[in-house]
């Protein structure tokens, strides 16, 4: 699954690497301009999405997909991942996975290893050095409306079976849309998202394990990302 990543990079340089529009108003819907190193479900995240003008534009979303039968943000399961394997027929998703798939930029993400009664923190980055430091998750989102009439974008991170690289950490990992295919992650190249529902190839990713403070979702800054020293 992907229950915690981080995003360092400022919104001006995901919009340019990715060629998307912003604006002045994003950091505020955000609520944090600055790094994020320990970013939680239920919070505005950074996408990328098809605007209106079928150009592509950098927003905030809520993290924690809403079904559009939810007659509160809360009146069922907080929906954080799509299975790769069913999202096209949960009808929680399938509609969105037809119309409505974005990409969440990050640096890495955050998983657990259950050991004994504990879980041991890791942070997980691509193993080859980026500039920025940015890949992209594949994303599906959705607008649920209240019955006052309030408005909510909301999306989930498309997660799949883990990879060579993690899967002795955990048995899930975010798909990850490699770099040249986000178009067609996107639509803007016809059909075919579904073949990009795969783990990373091996030597990809990099996990470290980190200190125990992250496991507070309260926790910021980077020494969350350290390697947890001996």
């Amino acid at each position: 699954m992907c229950g915690r990543f981080a995003l360092t990079t400022p919104h001006g340089a995901i919009a340019e690497l990715f060629g998307a529009e912003t604006t002045e108003a994003l950091s505020e819907r955000l609520g944090n301009a600055g790094p994020r190193y320990n970013v939680c479900p239920t919070t505005r995240i950074a996408a990328i999405r098809l605007g209106e003008d079928g150009g592509r534009a950098l927003t905030a979303l809520r993290w924690g997909f809403i079904p559009r039968w939810y007659k509160s943000p809360t009146d069922g399961p907080l929906l954080i991942n799509a299975r790769s394997e069913t999202i096209a027929e949960k009808p929680a998703f399938r509609a969105a996975c037809r119309a409505r798939r974005c990409l969440i930029p990050a640096d890495g993400f955050y998983e657990w290893l259950r050991q004994d009664d504990r879980k041991r923190p890791f942070f997980v980055p691509p193993a080859e050095p980026r500039d920025p430091p940015v890949v992209c998750f594949a994303a599906i989102w959705e607008t649920w409306r209240g019955p006052e009439g309030e408005a909510i974008e909301a999306c989930a991170i498309v997660t799949c079976d883990a990879g060579p690289d993690i899967r002795h950490i955990h048995d899930r990992e975010p798909v990850t849309i490699r770099a040249g295919d986000e178009g067609l992650w996107l639509g803007e190249e016809g059909k075919g998202a579904a073949t990009l529902m795969q783990p990373a190839p091996e030597g990809f990713w990099a996990p470290r394990e980190v200190s125990p403070e992250v496991n507070s979702n309260r926790a910021e800054g980077p020494e969350l990302i350290e390697p947890l020293q001996a």
